[in-house]
């Protein structure tokens, strides 16, 4: 793998694994479109930009959070972050374990099926269409009750799949739930870091570090930053509804690559 193929790979990342279209499904495609050979373990590196853009951007938020979490176990200090917290901290443990016991079930199989990519893709955008339409926003992240965190974060077990998109399936998942749409990506992107993190660290013994790796992870962070930014001041006026669309023209088009191979 070069230089090229990273900085290529790492914009998709940076764009996709932040946006509810489905990153796995974007870096699966590519290199099967274009015959690329990336190794497996490239894909959780450019994840590791994706998080390092996350942590940074929500540094202070997390700093808040660890410090209620502490201050409402140790002082009985009853905080807003204090609840987000041990919120996040529990809805994380049941996708958390689902999501490593499938994986270790299937592991990379999935990504080597590009026509269910594409299914799931559609699928998935169809669905997030439907329930962002419909859904009131009834509730901003402050609000947010211990049903609608564990549900969200239970639900992204179902990104074991490729084309489902673990941004897309828990902004999905808090839009049914009534959460509005910039709280919701806010929560996404809080819940997505320590299962990110966990799986960076069980995956940093087959990392390479060589130029691509460096290059690959700088520019996912990069775009990833620039992203977070983009969609939380998008969704305060706009919806869900472009992604969607994107989601099942991706489908359509990959479905009939998929067939002109056959």
């Amino acid at each position: 793998m070069g230089i090229f193929e990273a900085i290529i790979l790492g914009v998709v990342q940076g764009l996709t694994e932040l946006l509810p279209i489905s990153s796995s499904a974007h870096l699966a495609l590519i290199p099967w479109i274009f015959n690329w050979n990336i190794p497996e373990s490239f894909d959780v590196a450019l994840h590791f930009g994706t998080l390092l853009a996350i942590g940074i951007f929500f540094f202070k938020d997390w700093v808040n959070l660890i410090k209620g979490g502490y201050k409402q176990v140790v002082k009985k200090e009853k905080t807003t972050e204090g609840k987000m917290f041990w919120y996040l901290v529990i809805a994380t443990i049941p996708g958390g374990i689902i999501g490593f016991i499938l994986d270790k079930c299937v592991g990379d199989s999935l990504t080597q099926m590009p026509l269910l990519i594409a299914i799931a893709l559609i699928v998935m955008g169809i669905i997030l269409y439907i329930v962002d339409k419909k859904a009131p926003s009834e509730t901003e992240y402050e609000k947010m009750n211990f049903k609608q965190t564990f549900l969200i974060g239970l639900s992204q077990a179902l990104a074991f799949i490729p084309g489902v998109s673990r941004s897309g399936v828990t902004m999905t998942t808090g839009r049914m739930l009534g959460v509005s749409r910039e709280s919701t990506a806010k929560y996404s992107f809080l819940l997505s870091t320590p299962i990110v993190f966990a799986a960076t660290l069980f995956k940093i013994k087959d990392f390479v570090f060589n130029i691509p790796f460096f290059v690959g992870v700088f520019v996912s962070f990069l775009v990833g930053l620039i992203v977070i930014k983009f969609l939380l001041d998008y969704l305060k006026k706009g919806s869900f509804k472009v992604f969607a669309i994107y989601r099942v023209v991706v489908g359509i088009f990959i479905i009939g690559l998929f067939l002109t191979r056959m």
